[in-house]
């Protein structure tokens, strides 16, 4: 058993909170026993597991899967679990993964370009969302929260295993790229004049949202095809990111449901 916060593994992972660290080694941190139960089964390979001897002998026949999943296996003190995990109360389970290649999202069906999100609750509730929903996949700016922030993984409640996702490096190219494959891309204004329930939605399509203060930029906005908006009483500023997603996914879903 691990019990020391000086062992190198221990100090590694404890590197693993900095999105800087994340990106440089190229390997995140998956927290919790419901994330460990979605990755394997999504077969998702991990690289070390570290886990407490209470947690080994709650979880018998889900660490023994999880073994064939990881490179290495730790059983480490309470103490130590807690120094690597980012949760204030953990459950008992830490693993590392290794980031692998994005999946590509197709120009199919409904998708969400994000710009300049920041929230990482935000980020995760829309892949779980999305996924929920039946979308094609998200495409994601480079300045936005981490994808594999620990917060947006919990938030995506193992969703994040399942969904095509690409961080883009130019955000209004690929709003371009989706337009000239034959997919509508429709921004959400406050200022619009159609509601997101006239839209067509059974046509391939493309979700513009913005930055959860400022909003959409005007850069995206200008080469959507449709601005919509979403409906407010009288003295309501604005909804949340993930709220407004949300509505913009099932209503195309219903539609959709109904070809």
């Amino acid at each position: 058993m691990i019990t020391s916060l000086q062992n190198p593994l221990i100090k590694q992972m404890r590197k693993l909170h900095s999105a800087k660290q994340r990106s440089q080694q190229g390997v995140f941190l998956l927290e919790g026993t419901h994330l460990l139960e979605e990755a394997f089964a999504a077969n998702y390979p991990l690289e070390c597991i570290c886990c407490t001897a209470q947690w080994q002998e709650n979880h018998q026949q889900l660490w023994q899967q999880l073994t064939h999943l990881g490179s290495r296996v730790e059983v480490v003190s309470p103490e130590v679990l807690q120094a690597i995990a980012t949760t204030i109360n953990p459950d008992g389970i830490v693993a590392t993964a290794t980031r692998q290649q994005e999946r590509e999202v197709p120009y199919t069906g409904i998708s969400l370009a994000l710009e300049t999100l920041q929230d990482p609750g935000n980020l995760g509730t829309i892949i779980r969302t999305a996924a929920a929903a039946g979308a094609s996949g998200l495409w994601l700016s480079a300045d936005s929260v981490d994808l594999d922030n620990p917060k947006v993984l919990r938030a995506s409640a193992g969703q994040w295993f399942r969904l095509p996702m690409v961080v883009s490096q130019d955000l209004r190219q690929t709003v371009l790229q989706c337009q000239a494959a034959g997919m509508q891309a429709i921004a959400s204004l406050p200022t619009a004049k159609m509601t997101y329930w006239q839209v067509n939605w059974r046509l391939p399509s493309l979700i513009l949202l913005g930055n959860e203060g400022a909003g959409l930029s005007a850069d995206l906005a200008a080469i959507a095809d449709l601005h919509v908006q979403i409906p407010l009483c009288a003295g309501v500023e604005s909804l949340n990111v993930g709220i407004a997603a949300a509505l913009l996914l099932y209503e195309a879903q219903r539609q959709r449901s109904q070809q």
